[in-house]
């Protein structure tokens, strides 16, 4: 979710309101990073990181989101993933693009789902406002990207907003990935699917079996209730995580070899905090800051854990047991409200 670039993990700000979804306006907005699950103070454990919002790595930071030009940046920067929503517009071309809209980072407006790609008018015509100017990527461009030899270790973790058709969009996806030679090994196994709506988990399963399914969400009721038995990954706002609940389904994920990442994780404190914790990987706007942690871990493991402090738990209200209920409650409003409701739960 903009998500605005520098927002705190749970500042939900005027720039992150200018689409209906505004609690989801925070998620994968920079870089994940693998963590060690049980890390001790003699334990080898190697650190990657995957840029899950490619444009803010070192070099792609100066270089418009979601862009081409982003993506190989952060791929030279060293990271080992990229991450985009998708959208089809209305002559059914998947694009790259996290807004509904428009008019926030480019020249054109409209909503991308009321909008043809091609012909005169047409989106492949719109430009950035950020400078360097740069179109909008197509999925086939994106994909064409991650099948250079030289990016073949490069994972794609693709965000569907939950607005979408997604029968229509993953037919479509489907339809660029098989387009490239050898795409069942050399392509599908580096697709993650993040959803974050249970309307799409059939059609994920049915028309992309081929492609690793994560549950993006702020709430541990959904993430439980509704998309626990068809995904090999759970994304989860932090400040649930760290609740009683959310530890509780942390140690059932990895009772039943779920991967568990953690968003948006941005102060060094909560990074070491989920490094307690066990995640298996964070998400965060800072990869500088984690990467200087990383150096600290892999230098004293110890030391560096314990020059943490945990007061924030108890002190930032944001991490406060009515907050974090309100949110979650809100976000289960939100996505029923604007998108569809949840099925009836079988008991």
């Amino acid at each position: 979710m903009q998500r605005h670039r520098n927002c705190s993990p749970v500042c939900i700000s005027q720039p992150c309101l200018h689409a209906s979804f505004q609690v989801f306006a925070l998620l994968h907005s920079g870089v994940i990073s693998d963590l060690p699950q049980n890390a001790g103070a003699t334990e080898a454990y190697e650190l990657n990181l995957c840029a899950f919002w490619p444009q803010l790595s070192q070099a792609s930071a100066k270089l418009p989101e979601n862009t081409l030009a982003s993506f190989e940046a952060a791929i030279a920067d060293g990271v080992e993933g990229i991450e985009s929503d998708v959208h089809m517009s209305r002559d059914g071309v998947v694009i790259m693009f996290h807004d509904y809209t428009l008019t926030r980072t480019t020249n054109f407006t409209g909503n991308i789902k009321d909008s043809n790609y091609y012909g005169v008018g047409g989106m492949q015509h719109a430009r950035t406002k950020k400078e360097p100017q740069q179109p909008i990527p197509t999925l086939p461009e994106a994909l064409a990207l991650l099948m250079n030899p030289e990016n073949m270790h490069v994972h794609f973790n693709i965000d569907v907003k939950p607005s979408n058709d997604t029968e229509t969009l993953f037919t479509a996806m489907h339809t660029a990935i098989s387009a490239f030679p050898e795409w069942e090994t050399a392509l599908a196994p580096r697709i993650l699917l993040g959803l974050w709506h249970p309307k799409d988990l059939g059609p994920a399963k049915s028309i992309l079996p081929y492609c690793k399914r994560c549950s993006i969400s702020f709430s541990l009721w959904i993430t439980r209730t509704y998309m626990w038995d068809d995904v090999e990954c759970i994304s989860l706002w932090q400040n649930a995580l760290v609740s009683r609940e959310g530890q509780k389904l942390l140690r059932e994920a990895k009772a039943t070899g779920k991967k568990v990442l953690a968003y948006t994780v941005n102060e060094p404190a909560h990074m070491i905090e989920m490094v307690r914790y066990g995640v298996d990987g964070i998400i965060t706007d800072y990869p500088n800051r984690y990467l200087a942690l990383r150096s600290g871990l892999e230098k004293n493991y110890e030391t560096t854990i314990l020059q943490s402090s945990r007061r924030y738990l108890w002190l930032n209200i944001s991490f406060s047991w009515l907050f974090v209920t309100f949110v979650q409650r809100f976000s289960e409003f939100a996505l029923q409200k604007l998108v569809e409701p949840f099925p009836a739960v079988v008991t």
